[in-house]
Parts: C-alpha cells; structure tokens; sequence
C-alpha cells in the first residue's frame, strides 16, 4: 500500500468531497516464466468506492486463488472470471488487469499500448483541475502553471453565482486563448445548472462536465441544448452506459477511466463503440499515481479517436511526489508521452518492489 498527498494549492475541492491524499494498493503479477508485472489500483473511497482494506481482501483472498495456475492470455479470460466472483469493484480488478498487461506486454516483448490495438498516437494532451476560490484558486493555478499547464478544469456544482466567478478568475488569469472547462460531478440540480450555464458561457468554457446527477439524462439533454458540450462522467461505467448516453442524446464526449472500466482492454472497447455512436472520447483521471497514469497513457494512444477536451492524466505533478517510479512519467503540463519498452514501459522503485512479500 502507498499513500500520497496532493499539493495543497493542487487539493481538488469538489461539490462532494475533497480529494488532497490518495492510498494505492499495488498489485504483482509473477508469471510460470518468473516475469512480473505490476498494477495500481486507487483506493480512496470517497472517488472509487474502494478502499485498501476492500482492495486487499479480494486481490488476497478471492482473485488470487482463481488466477493461479490460469493461462496469461487472454486477459479478457480473467476479467470474465473476476466478475463471475465478485460483483463491482471496478478499480481493483482495473488493477488487477494493468497487471496482467503488464505480464504480457513484457512476456511478450510488447508495449501494452500494441496489445491493445494502437498506438494511434503517443503524445497525449493533458489537463489540470483548479478549485477552491481566492487566495487558494489563485495558487492553485500559479502552481499549475510553474508545471507546465496551460488547460484547466475548474470545479463547479455548488452555488451559480461562485461557480460563475470561479470559472471568470480562471479565465483572468490563463487569458483568452486558454483552453479552460467546468466540472461539476453531478452537483447542480437541473435549475442550478440551467441557471449558471448562460454565467459560465460567458468566460467561453469549453465543456461543461457532468452538469446534473448521473441519473438525469434528460437535464444533461437540456443543457446540451445551450450549446455547450456536455461531458459525461459519473454516468458512464460500462459500455451499456455509452450506448444509453448516446440513445438520450445526453452528452457530446464520455470520460472513460480505466478504473471505472474494470480495466484497459474495456476501456478500450468502450472508446471504440463510443466513437462509432458518434461520441467524443477523453480519459478521465482518479489522481492515478505512476502505473496507473502509466495505464492512462496506453488506453489514451491505443483509442483510435480521442475527442479535443485534453486528457485528466496529471501523474507525479498533482503529488507532493512520486514515491512509487524509479523514472517519472514525461508529464509536462502540455502532453502525456506514451513510455517506451515492454509492458507499461516503467520501473518501480527498488524499496517498492522489496515491500512485496514473497
């Protein structure tokens, strides 16, 4: 287990909740062939549901039996498996199946992204989000910008009002041409949202995301109807859930998350049924440390269409640091590089890999 806090001026300071420290439970794979790979999976409940006490039960005492002595390949075989014995859970069996990957990948002298099917690309454009308001916003912001970032989304769903002059003092600061979005996590209510939108249009945001409740389809149609792209987030999970976001006609782009996903190969999947359904595609973020940011990337280059909203994949920058790779992710505020080797293309630390028991 790893445990990591934000930057302050970096905390996100949602409608919900705060999310300033992350725990991670990491996962080893050990292959007949004595190759390892290695998973993230993100443990802090109040954005996954999940928690390292959870986490640590099932990859211990349910997973790992049922995995042993399987075949590496296919992947898919084992995430069948996982549902069959556990329902939910999705970031731990995500962490469970970067693992996996990342067996293969190596085993196979491949990168991930290959297996999946790309790279169709091995740069990523990145965003940041900013919250909080005054003094905290505007360091926030100044912290993002020393990193390198220059695309923002800004947490919103509270009051209108606030929620307005948050979204205004980012697009003070960052200018004119900066590429700068909402987020709301479903905090609004429909008239909430129906009432800020026309505020927040006039700092000329690029997308709004998850205006409304993840249930209420029908207002996320109204308010794509104002002519602001909609992101779906909270709404989508699974592919079912892309297919229902395009028959309502309730968004322009899904944000698609590995962990959400239970997964790579499905998040891959749901990106190319998305796209088919004439949907924009980006991949959100959880605040993955390095393997699963690492993750991230190879979903991101192996997505045969990717939307223009950047990509939620931040890395070691949203942490004091970065305690788990022995290299960094080349992250630099502007784009997401795809890591070149086998596997995920990174290497953990060796006390990281000594707090593996045998």
């Amino acid at each position: 287990m790893v445990s990591a806090r934000a930057k302050p001026s970096l905390a996100v300071r949602g409608p919900r909740t705060t999310h300033d420290a992350s725990t991670f439970v990491l996962v080893r794979i050990v292959t007949g062939d004595g190759v390892e790979g290695y998973g993230e999976i993100s443990a802090t409940a109040a954005w996954s549901g999940e928690d390292a006490v959870t986490a640590t039960h099932f990859v211990r005492d349910v997973f790992a039996p049922r995995l042993l002595g399987r075949p590496l390949a296919p992947v898919a075989a084992h995430g069948t498996e996982l549902d069959r014995v556990v329902r939910g859970n999705a970031f731990t069996k995500a962490g469970i199946e970067t693992a996996l990957w990342d067996a293969l990948g190596r085993t196979l002298g491949q990168p991930v992204c290959e297996l999946l099917g790309g790279p169709f690309r091995r740069e990523v454009p990145v965003k940041i989000s900013l919250s909080g308001d005054g003094a905290e916003l505007d360091a926030g912001f100044e912290t993002a910008r020393g990193l390198g970032f220059r695309a923002f989304k800004v947490k919103v769903g509270r009051d209108p009002g606030t929620d307005a002059a948050r979204v205004a003092r980012v697009r003070s600061l960052s200018g004119p041409d900066a590429f700068v979005g909402a987020d709301a996590n479903g905090g609004w209510s429909r008239p909430a949202a129906l009432e800020a939108m026309p505020r927040l249009r006039e700092s000329g945001i690029a997308f709004i995301e998850q205006p409304v409740d993840a249930a209420d389809l029908e207002g996320m149609r109204e308010i794509r109807a104002l002519g602001v792209p909609v992101v779906a987030d909270e709404a989508v999970y699974t592919r079912e859930d892309v297919r229902r976001i395009a028959a309502a006609g309730a968004a322009d782009v899904v944000s698609l998350y590995v962990g959400k996903s239970a997964g790579l190969e499905r998040a891959v999947e749901s990106a190319g049924l998305a796209a088919a359904l004439g949907l924009g595609v980006v991949i959100g973020a959880n605040g993955e440390m390095g393997l699963g940011a690492a993750a991230q990337l190879h979903v991101a280059c192996a997505c045969e269409q990717l939307s223009p909203v950047p990509c939620g994949i931040t890395g070691q920058h949203f942490y004091e640091d970065e305690p788990t790779l022995a290299t960094p992710l080349d992250i630099d505020g502007r784009r997401g590089v795809l890591p070149d080797g086998p596997g995920l293309g990174v290497e953990l630390r060796s006390e990281v890999l000594r707090s593996f028991s045998s």
